[in-house]
């Protein structure tokens, strides 16, 4: 049994995270020895083109890692069209990922799909609040809320949900937000009128849904597209945030009394890239990793990406991983040979 490189591979980079995400499909490519054509976000092409002549700087031989531009669906329909491409490697919407695949279908190609989620977090009444209120703060408003990661649906316990609230709503409301150039600030903007628009939006309609917003809420300024750092609670299950990613820097909190009731809860939509919880008990973490339907687990933590481990979810947060043994071995096909 022989492994090979599986071929040309198409890739798409999200705007993000431009660096962190282009190598991460350039890399085990080209350890596979594949080449590549990748195609950056339009927001973002001048982080993608200085990795790849940095690789050209340290000796890669040109051809071998191909940038394109242009527009995203026409670029897209023709290099997933294209025979020589073999493999598809997307980071981005679900929407989007669901139709790459169906063009990809039509050539029966390999795909990687790293798409949306809506990552719950679970506040056990055991939890080491000062750690949740810590490390939520800081991963919650990490790019002003605009990963795919991000922790978004929080259920806390009814015994520590009012303490946990009121810490978070208070750590939240002194975050400062501003120019990512200031070392000062802690959260920048967000990245477009778009997002602005959608915050205004979900919080619009979960408070129409008799959501209550502790901390922010609305924009700052008329300036750039920076928003108030949010926390709201009491959000119904119906309202549009608690169904919808809302990629930006708002969180939502409900109560919960029973284990069983709220993975119910966390598992109801149909996304499953990362999930998260806080408890200090090792039978609790362990029966939490086995009912979570996601791809990524984290206790006590929410940093659950490094290089050495695989990356992905379920469901329809794609499928196929990144980063790892196994994702190298997306960009290789295994061969077995047998002699008579």
């Amino acid at each position: 049994m022989t492994k090979e490189p599986v071929g040309v591979v198409a890739a798409f980079a999200p705007w993000n995270f431009p660096a962190m995400t282009a190598a991460r499909k350039i890399a085990p490519a080209l350890a596979a020895g594949c080449s590549v054509i990748i195609k950056p976000a339009e927001e973002t092409p001048a982080t993608p083109l200085a990795l790849v002549k940095a690789l050209e700087d340290a000796g890669l031989p040109k051809g071998v890692v191909n940038v394109v531009f242009g527009e995203p669906s026409e670029v897209s329909s023709h290099l997933i069209a294209s025979p020589i491409v073999r493999k598809i490697s997307f980071t981005g919407s679900t929407a989007v990922g669901k139709h790459l695949a169906k063009l990809a279908a039509e050539g029966v190609k390999r795909c990687t799909m790293e798409l949306g989620g809506h990552a719950p977090v679970i506040i056990f009444d055991d939890a080491d609040l000062d750690q949740a209120v810590n490390l939520s703060t800081m991963f919650k408003f990490r790019n002003a809320g605009q990963v795919c990661t991000n922790p978004t649906r929080f259920f806390v316990h009814d015994a520590v949900h009012d303490a946990f609230v009121k810490r978070f709503s208070d750590a939240a409301r002194t975050l400062p937000v501003g120019n990512g150039l200031d070392a000062n600030n802690k959260m920048g903007p967000v990245a477009n009128p778009r997002r602005v628009d959608a915050m205004e939006e979900l919080i619009g309609d979960a408070q129409k849904h008799g959501a209550k917003v502790h901390t922010g809420g609305e924009r700052i300024g008329n300036e750039g597209y920076f928003w108030k750092p949010t926390i709201m609670s009491e959000v119904p299950t119906d309202s549009k945030i608690m169904n919808i990613e809302p990629f930006g820097p708002v969180a939502a909190i409900n109560r919960f009394n029973r284990f069983d009731d709220v993975m119910e809860e966390a598992n109801r939509l149909p996304y499953g890239l990362a999930g998260y919880a806080f408890t200090q008990s090792s039978k609790t973490a362990t029966s939490v990793g086995a009912a979570l339907d996601t791809g990524l687990v984290g206790i006590n933590t929410f940093a659950i990406t490094v290089p050495e481990t695989p990356f992905g979810g379920v469901k329809e947060s794609g499928y196929g991983l990144e980063s790892g043994a196994e994702g190298l071995d997306a960009y290789l096909a295994t061969k077995f040979i047998a002699h008579a």
